[in-house]
């Protein structure tokens, strides 16, 4: 897996939304590349900050896309 198809599922990954075959893939992915590892790490608490802050249950739908907008430019 590259580090661009493994940035293109993140979000998918973080929701566990990915079948097991693509998740573990990823997972070897992150375990293997401090670079994605990091990224993943920075979502992962960006949306769990989000969920303290956020009186909604979920993110709105265009601040999830923004934020992975910023994790593609990366």
């Amino acid at each position: 897996m590259t580090c661009a198809e493994s940035l293109q599922k993140l979000s998918q990954y973080l929701d566990r939304e990915l079948d097991d075959a693509a998740a573990s893939e990823l997972a070897r992915h992150l375990a293997e590349c401090r670079r994605c590892f990091s990224l993943a790490e920075f979502e992962r608490r960006l949306r769990a900050m989000v969920r303290r802050s956020c009186n909604c249950a979920e993110v709105p739908p265009a601040l999830h896309e923004r934020l992975n907008e910023i994790l593609r430019s990366y």
